[in-house]
């Protein structure tokens, strides 16, 4: 009996041992986890674009003056708003405006030749009256008033050429000023001068035929800026005019500006080695923002298609094996299955599995992830 009972103690003892050491020393350590809590608000449903959009200008326009010359006055500079109509830069114009002198001397001349010859037609016409007349009477021969009806009808004939001339003088006039208008380039629209590539004194030449010349002015109006952004073509049948969207411009890291969708082309983009797309047109609710924006600048859309209010939401980091989260109970780690609805990069809508203010890991690139074991907390975030 007495050996029973220390043969007995002692595997007591080793059972103790081992428990002791199972839960002191073999134990693991609590696993590190963030976690976020399941919260209500907002969620979108976006697409967005497949590269990067450009800052547009709808009415912009590179200028040039439509006759070589040697520029005579710049009277605005790089950065001047300009109004409809206001001279951008004037030619020397020294040849067209001789030009406009002569075609007016010409036309005098042929005038004076126009009235002398229509008085001589009057005159002969008169004449041919009259004779006419005695005619009748059997006081002159018939031979006489051919000659005089024959000089009628040539002075008549001389008239009507001298009055032709007139009209061909005229157009000359007006051939000759529009030469001379060409000499001075005018805003076509309200705007601002973006650029300028020529100084006083140098020359300009116009573009031959199939070889474009640069452009000497630039001129762009601000109140008709937008961003031009490709769609990937899949979510092309998801847009409509007048959809709300996010824009956010590279030159304003971290903002986002609220726009709208105003146009969506009618054909898809089709560019080798490219996927193809569908350009959509995205005007800034804020104009007065827009107008201050370079047309160049590269910008993000995001188009929203769905809004949900007071929805229950996560964050996408957390899901894993498709739709399963590590929950933290009582500092214990649980695996629960979502059903999920509306998701984008922010959020995910959590239509049942978890309830508000559940604890949802977001760290699960964690070693040693597993239901049952024990964690500790490191830290909380918010969305």
């Amino acid at each position: 009996m007495k050996r029973w009972l220390i043969r007995a103690g002692i595997v007591l003892a080793l059972v103790g041992l081992g428990a002791f050491l199972n839960f002191s020393v073999f134990t693991p350590d609590p696993i590190p986890v963030s976690v976020m809590s399941v919260e209500r608000g907002r969620v979108e449903s976006t697409i967005t674009n497949s590269r990067a959009g450009t800052v547009k200008a709808r009415q912009r326009a590179k200028l040039s003056p439509e006759i070589g010359g040697r520029v005579a006055k710049i009277p605005h500079r790089k950065g001047d708003i300009v109004q409809a109509g206001d001279v951008l830069l004037r030619l020397h114009d020294d040849s067209q405006q001789a030009a406009v002198q002569m075609a007016k001397r010409e036309l005098a001349v042929v005038e004076v030749k126009e009235e002398r010859f229509c008085l001589e037609a009057a005159r002969a016409k008169r004449e041919f009256i009259r004779h006419q007349q005695l005619e009748e009477r059997d006081l002159v021969s018939t031979d006489l008033l051919d000659k005089y009806e024959n000089l009628a009808q040539t002075t008549q004939v001389s008239c009507k050429q001298a009055q032709a001339e007139i009209a061909h003088a005229r157009s000359g006039i007006i051939e000759a000023k529009a030469e001379l208008a060409k000499t001075v380039l005018h805003a076509p629209f309200k705007g601002v001068v973006a650029d300028l590539d020529i100084e006083v004194g140098e020359w300009t030449t116009p573009s031959p035929p199939a070889l474009p010349v640069p452009p000497v002015l630039d001129l762009i109006d601000p109140s008709s800026i937008y961003i031009s952004a490709p769609m990937d073509e899949v979510d092309s049948s998801k847009i409509h005019v007048g959809q709300p969207v996010r824009i956010t411009l590279d030159p304003f890291p971290g903002q986002q500006y609220e726009g709208h969708v105003r146009n969506i082309a009618s054909y898809v983009l089709d560019v080798e080695e490219q996927n193809r797309t569908v350009e959509i047109e995205v005007e800034l609710d804020d104009q007065t923002f827009a107008s201050t924006l370079l047309p160049g600048t590269s910008a993000d859309v995001e188009v929203i298609l769905l809004v949900k209010d007071e929805v229950l939401r996560l964050s996408p980091s957390a899901l894993f094996e498709g739709h399963k989260v590590f929950l933290v109970e009582r500092d214990i780690l649980a695996i629960r299955s979502l059903e999920i609805g509306m998701r984008n990069w922010d959020f995910v809508e959590v239509l049942s599995g978890v309830s508000e203010k559940d604890r949802v890991v977001t760290s699960l690139d964690e070693e040693g992830m597993e239901e049952g074991l024990e964690v500790v907390v490191r830290s909380s975030t918010r969305k």
